[in-house]
Parts: C-alpha cells; sequence; structure tokens
C-alpha cells in the first residue's frame, strides 16, 4: 500500500514557486471549511482536519488567519464541493476534485484539460469505485513498533502501519484521522510528517515511458486549474 507520501507531497510543492499554488488552495479549503460550521477548530471537526494537514505543508499563520477572518464575516461567498472523474494516456484514471463558486466555469475547464492532453471524462463512478477514501498520517523519531504499541493502547482501529523512507505512516480509514492523530499527541508527539486525507488506488499501474510526459503535461493541466484542490490517480509515484 505504501506510496512514499513524503516524497509525492515535495514534488507537488516543487511544482510551484514559493509553493503559492498550494497556499492559496489551503486558504480557500480553510474558508469552505469554516463557513460549514463555528469558525473554530475546536467545535468544527472539518475546520480542524484541513488545519492539521495545512500544518504539514507549512501554510503560513497568516494565510490560516484571514480565511478563518472571512468566514467569520459577512461574505456571501459559496463554494460548491466537485468530483469529476476521467481517464488518462497509458491506462491511468484520475479523480479530480474542485471547490468552485462557478460549476460551468470549473467543468468545462476540467474538460478541456483532459481533452487536450489525451485523455478523456466519464462518468461519475467510472473510476472512484478502483480508489479508496483514506486517511494517511506519518510520522518520525518512533519505531514501528512503538507506533503500533501507541495505537494500540489507544485502541484506535487502522488499516496498515508501514516503515516508508525515515517515517512511519498509518492508514486508516478517514473517521479514524481525528482519533489517530489524538492517539500520537496523548503520547506526546505533535508534529507529523505527513497528515492527508485522500483517494488510494486499489491497484497501481506503471505507465509505459512512451506516455509518460503526456501523463504529467495531464496532471499539471489539472492541478494548475484554480478551481481544483486535489488530483488523485493510480499511477504509481504520482
Amino acid at each position: 500500500m505504501g506510496r512514499k507520501w513524503n516524497n509525492i507531497k515535495e514534488k507537488k510543492a516543487s511544482k510551484d514557486v514559493n509553493t503559492s499554488r498550494i497556499y492559496a488552495k489551503f486558504g480557500l479549503e480553510i474558508y469552505v471549511a469554516a463557513r460549514k460550521g463555528e469558525p473554530d477548530p475546536e467545535s468544527n471537526r472539518a475546520l480542524r482536519v484541513v488545519l492539521e494537514r495545512a500544518k504539514t505543508y507549512n501554510v503560513p499563520k497568516a494565510i490560516i488567519d484571514r480565511a478563518i477572518d472571512k468566514a467569520k464575516g459577512s461574505s456571501e461567498e459559496t463554494y460548491e464541493e466537485l468530483r469529476y472523474e476521467g481517464f488518462g494516456p497509458g491506462g491511468s484514471m484520475i479523480i479530480v476534485d474542485a471547490l468552485t463558486n462557478n460549476v460551468n466555469r470549473t467543468a468545462s475547464s476540467v474538460r478541456a484539460a483532459f481533452s487536450k492532453n489525451g485523455g478523456n471524462m466519464g462518468v461519475s463512478g467510472s473510476v472512484a469505485y478502483m480508489f479508496d477514501a483514506t486517511a494517511i498520517i506519518g510520522l518520525s523519531g518512533k519505531t514501528l513498533d512503538e507506533v503500533i504499541e501507541i495505537l494500540l493502547e489507544a485502541d484506535v482501529d487502522v488499516r496498515d502501519v508501514l516503515e516508508e523512507d525515515e517515517s512511519i505512516v498509518v492508514y486508516a480509514d478517514p473517521e479514524q484521522f481525528h482519533a489517530v492523530q489524538e492517539a500520537f499527541k496523548n503520547a506526546g508527539i505533535t508534529e507529523f510528517t505527513v497528515a492527508e486525507l485522500t483517494m488510494l488506488a486499489q491497484n497501481y499501474v506503471t505507465i509505459p515511458e512512451e506516455v509518460q510526459a503526456q501523463f504529467e503535461k495531464l496532471l499539471d493541466a489539472l492541478e494548475d486549474l484554480e478551481d481544483v484542490q486535489q488530483v488523485y490517480t493510480n499511477v504509481d509515484g504520482y
């Protein structure tokens, strides 16, 4: 199951100078989460999860505070959460999650990104059934046995615990995201190398070398779209 999440995160971050694109996406996600309930992470679980994820990407406090303050204001700006599914070169499958205040604009942009880069949009459910929603939490400074012991003592159910590079990575159901973090925090662990809610493919593929450049171009085109928050794929290493 392991995908070396630290390396994948670094690859995504390195695509943009100063990671400004990642910060902007987190700012919007924090705003939307804060608008769903109280703009307080203590009482708003969705907001708390986003903030924990943002922490591992070193999102500046100023961006976080600005997004939460905006949510506290009288803004009537609303966003919809959308999911698109499609197929890319070399047997690749792709899921695109977006936040948008203009559904027509987003749908058109995502469709164009697929069609111009060797892919095509699928209908709802055509790809997602091959992925599992998963919480991923990684940490360093502990052995595999120590992490397993912490989780057992806290009676937290997880799917798997693996050693990946220099981190121990825990895979769990999304509903267990907060419980896993609380177990670690109660054991004195407050810093995480990875804290993600993602879609993991049930089976990963290696695409032919001759279409790899086209596949990467498709991913870049999708990730560059202003309304797109996350892009998931069944291609190993991405």
